[in-house]
């Protein structure tokens, strides 16, 4: 899928990871894969070179994640690690937290969870219960998170809480690095239906003491170091799904060639042809507006870029589902067999419409922000 409107270092990263991708395939292994693309600079392109990154921006991490998807091996903790934690630890993290954690990102040596999400207020961070309270100069954090990937593989999860504004006596986020075996930090693995190597979990902080340098940025920043994470996180999610998108429309593209019925390729058919053909289009449309977002993120426009990386999420997971059904429904029985590998995406395709924020508040983001049409909540 060349893109004209792509540099020619994209262009080569897009080739080289999607070399990488295709070594590995649908069957890889998560570890080695994690190993290999950190040696080859591909999980701290984003990250400053001052630190052990590439010097690049979400621009360039989205391709990576991009092409692996692509390949049938995308690295969802990608999204997280260096997206999410690397993001805010690079933009709002002291001397000492950059010191200690973006060349482990960097080079894939450790890896961050992050966690917001809770069981009554999903991910709106005005409703987030989790509370940090000052100790002396310690912090003490309590609270639950639910549906939190990979903080069994993690070393730390970046956890979302809300502390007491010295100014104001409100209530705002907050950012601490949670060590994994932090007292009174305890995690439970959500059995899910979802076939995915990375697995969900339950958090339960019981008055989990940390020092005061376990906090990232200026406590009475609140919303602003939230959101620095939050629109890569979009961003990365709209690369996860137009990756796996792109998996299923060339696993079905490649069947529609070579089934034969009454002596033609199906793909010969309209019928079959026609929405393959809307499920590339729609997918290069969504890409569209994650280069858009990307490029608004890493020029330094928050406000620009949390609008497109809104609509870029929300673009990709209607892309992917649809692409994802009608790679299933050209295969017809094939498409539900283990041997195609695609029955599994039907589920998978579903978590971008629904994480890391549902569809339905997209629109509501677009709708409030963008037309400036009332709220109904």
């Amino acid at each position: 899928m060349p893109s004209t409107i792509e540099s020619d270092e994209h262009t080569a990263l897009r080739k080289a990871v999607a070399a990488l991708g295709k070594r590995h395939g649908r069957t890889y292994d998560r570890e080695h894969l994690w190993s290999e693309a950190a040696k080859l600079g591909y999980l701290g392109v984003n990250l400053p070179e001052a630190y052990g990154g590439g010097g690049g921006g979400i621009s360039e991490l989205s391709i990576v994640l991009e092409e692996l998807g692509a390949a049938g091996c995308p690295l969802l903790m990608m999204v997280v690690s260096p997206a999410i934690c690397g993001t805010v630890i690079a933009r709002f993290g002291t001397d000492a937290q950059k010191q200690d954690w973006l060349p482990a990102l960097a080079d894939g040596t450790r890896t961050m969870a992050f966690g917001i999400t809770e069981p009554d207020a999903g991910s709106n961070s005005h409703r987030i219960t989790t509370t940090a309270r000052k100790d002396g100069t310690d912090w003490l954090l309590t609270g639950r998170k639910v549906f939190i990937s990979g903080v069994d593989i993690a070393d730390a999860t970046l956890i979302v809480g809300r502390a007491e504004d010295s100014r104001t006596g409100r209530l705002k986020p907050c950012l601490f690095i949670v060590p994994r075996d932090a007292d009174g930090f305890t995690r439970r693995q959500i059995d899910m239906e979802l076939q995915a190597v990375e697995k969900q979990f339950e958090l339960t902080l019981d008055d989990v003491r940390l020092p005061a340098d376990a906090l990232v940025g200026d406590e009475d920043a609140g919303l602003l170091q939230l959101f620095a994470g939050l629109n890569p996180e979009r961003i990365m999610t709209a690369a996860f799904a137009i990756g796996m998108g792109r998996y299923a429309l060339a696993k079905a593209v490649e069947y529609a060639r070579d089934r034969t019925v009454w002596n033609a390729p199906i793909g010969a058919h309209q019928a079959i042809a026609h929405p393959l053909a809307q499920a590339h289009i729609d997918l290069e449309l969504a890409r569209l507006m994650m280069q858009k977002a990307a490029h608004l993120y890493d020029t330094g426009d928050d406000v620009g870029a949390g609008e497109a990386a809104n609509m870029a999420k929300y673009a990709a997971g209607e892309a992917c589902v649809k692409a994802v059904d009608q790679a299933v429904h050209t295969l017809g029985g094939n498409g539900l067999t283990r041997e195609f590998g695609l029955a599994s995406l039907i589920t998978a395709s579903r978590v971008a419409r629904i994480a890391p924020v549902s569809r339905e508040m997209i629109l509501n983001y677009v709708s409030h922000q963008t037309l400036g049409l009332p709220k109904s909540y």
